[in-house]
């Protein structure tokens, strides 16, 4: 039996309609539940589906992107196959047009785990991946007009997903442009491992929300610590939202665990999300709990 669940981002707003968010988050799940019962392994079906998300142009990531205060683009990825803990994530990338693939790339062919910048850069052409030649033209800027927190604080959008598959594997995978109106370097949870990302044998996670309070507390390795100390998965994903919530910070979490059980509580007003649970049925919601 498989499962799956992904977001789009807690920076929803009850004033905005999301009424194409929900049905191409839809057609995501439903795409990877058919890679998924042809047997795809958790992590190839993880990096698919996150590539839907940022080609979409539809999230803060990928091509919906918006510059930073210097007029660029940077994006940040990473990704982690719970079957050994391996990871790959790239951050502060310029010039291609999938982040996570770019991450899937350091995974599979350097014995590292993060590349930035320039250098990212240069290895995402040596490896032939896609280039970006006209970034007006390509990016969608998503998040112009939907700043969900006021002048001066730290707004954000983020894409990511969570897979179990058939073999009882767990993944996932986080990709994001940053805050809206980010510094030049600025680099937040998505590309940390622990604190955007986690995946191994108990569970696998993945955060959106302000990036920096992700970090503070450890968000997504947290909820596998607190599995492993006895608490549910309901249980672990709440209390970190609510150890970040305590700090000031907002957002939300998506987490699968070995049985199949899904959470995903959020402290902000909406979180885009759609799950498939081990019965093969999809949910996709917004604001509901």
């Amino acid at each position: 039996m498989t499962a799956l669940i992904l977001h789009g981002g807690a920076g929803a707003r009850r004033e905005r309609n999301y009424d194409r968010e929900v049905v191409h988050m839809r057609e995501v799940v439903e795409a990877m539940k058919a890679r998924l019962d042809a047997g795809a392994p958790a992590l190839d079906v993880a990096v698919e589906a996150i590539v839907m998300l940022e080609d979409s142009g539809l999230y803060v990531a990928g091509r919906g992107a918006s510059p930073n205060l210097a007029g660029q683009y940077e994006l940040d990825a990473s990704l982690m196959d719970g079957d050994g803990r391996r990871p790959g994530a790239v951050a502060a990338l310029q010039g291609f047009r999938n982040p996570i693939r770019a991450a899937r790339a350091v995974l599979d062919h350097t014995p590292h785990v993060m590349l930035v910048g320039e250098g990212a850069a240069s290895f995402c052409a040596a490896q032939g991946l896609d280039r970006i030649e006209d970034p007006e033209a390509w990016f969608t800027r998503a998040g112009q007009g939907e700043d969900n927190h006021p002048p001066g604080t730290l707004s954000h959008g983020t894409v990511g997903c969570c897979v179990l598959d058939a073999n009882g594997r767990l993944a996932a995978a986080t990709s994001t442009a940053g805050v809206f109106g980010k510094m030049p370097g600025r680099v937040g949870d998505t590309p940390i491992l622990a604190a955007g990302t986690w995946a191994d044998d108990r569970i696998a996670a993945s955060g959106t929300g302000q990036g920096e309070y992700f970090m503070r507390v450890a968000a997504t390795a947290q909820v596998s610590w607190r599995v492993a100390a006895g608490q549910s998965l309901a249980e672990a994903t709440q209390g970190v939202i609510d150890e970040i919530g305590g700090l000031g910070g907002d957002g939300g979490l998506i987490a699968l665990d070995r049985a199949g059980n899904i959470a995903q509580p959020f402290n902000s007003q909406g979180m885009k999300r759609a799950w498939l649970t081990m019965g093969g049925e999809i949910g996709v919601e917004v604001f509901g709990r």
